[in-house]
């Protein structure tokens, strides 16, 4: 993935040693996947698991600038830097994208933490890894969670990395698309099983939007090498509920589910990818996933 030659986001906001709670050397890879699959299988705050793990450590305040505002601390390490420019990337592509729509895209934030963090939708924790909190209108991330996707799910490359804040940012274009609500407004009025079944066509949204990303800034930068796009279904598939669910409790549940079987989020990514449309990813009409 070529990215070098593109600009940095201005809406990073790097806390990452700030952020308080639970501190970089605190967990060992293990505990952080242990809450993981608790968070995504069975329901459980990883907080609480992390706590259990390490007593139950306080979340400390967001700093901010005397604006009253938190401080802009544009990343200068290589992971940073790159996150940063995809960041900008999506930018760019959703610009385009609301503008040939006669609307206005108004970009996310990115913020960089470590550990724990407070946020609009409570403590966000590494551990949950990365997530968008609508409240606040933020994609968080710890990026030592692209160390979890090297060592225990076999998955590298930048393009790889890129799809992880692309499929992010997709779930910022579905609040800004009014996605979000209709979604919310289904909680509680559904069974548990028939929430979870919205909340993996809400999951697949976001893969193909990544993927509308991905075609759009290749058409404009063509920022792509070989191979990249099979990093990113290589992700993809290692994501999967069902992959993960054989990997931490050795079955497969799939009333369960909330983000689709490997099988569905490579396809609904490819289909991102190659259409470059929007209107294609609607996984809410789709008879079959």
């Amino acid at each position: 993935m070529r990215l070098d030659d593109e600009r940095q986001s201005s809406n990073v906001e790097d806390m990452r040693g700030r952020s308080g709670g639970i501190g970089a050397g605190g967990l060992s890879l293990g505990a952080v996947v242990l809450a993981l699959a608790g968070s995504l299988f069975f329901g459980i705050d990883p907080g609480v698991i992390l706590g259990l793990l390490q007593g139950n450590p306080t979340v400390a305040q967001a700093p901010v600038s005397e604006s009253g505002q938190p401080p802009q601390n544009p990343p200068t390490d290589p992971k940073g830097v790159l996150v940063s420019r995809v960041l900008a990337s999506t930018e760019d592509a959703w610009t385009g994208i609301f503008s040939a729509a006669g609307s206005r895209y108004q970009p996310p934030k990115l913020v960089l933490f470590t550990g724990s963090f407070p946020t609009a939708c409570g403590a966000g924790q590494a551990a949950a890894g990365p997530f968008y909190c609508p409240g606040d209108r933020k994609v968080y991330i710890d990026l030592r969670f692209y160390e979890l996707m090297r060592d225990r799910f076999k998955v590298s490359g930048d393009f790889a990395q890129a799809y992880v804040i692309a499929h992010e940012v997709g779930h910022h274009v579905q609040n800004l698309l009014g996605i979000t609500d209709q979604m919310d407004s289904r909680r509680g009025r559904v069974s548990p099983e028939a929430y979870n079944a919205l909340s993996v066509r809400l999951e697949l949204q976001a893969d193909c939007f990544a993927g509308v990303w991905a075609n759009h800034t290749e058409q404009s930068k063509h920022f792509l090498d070989p191979g990249d796009v099979d990093g990113a279904l290589k992700a993809a598939t290692a994501i999967g509920d069902d992959t993960l669910q054989q990997q931490t409790q050795g079955r497969v549940v799939p009333d369960s589910f909330t983000h689709g079987t490997s099988a569905q989020r490579v396809r609904w990514l490819r289909q991102g990818l190659e259409t470059g449309d929007v209107k294609s990813c609607d996984t809410f009409k789709a008879r079959e996933l």
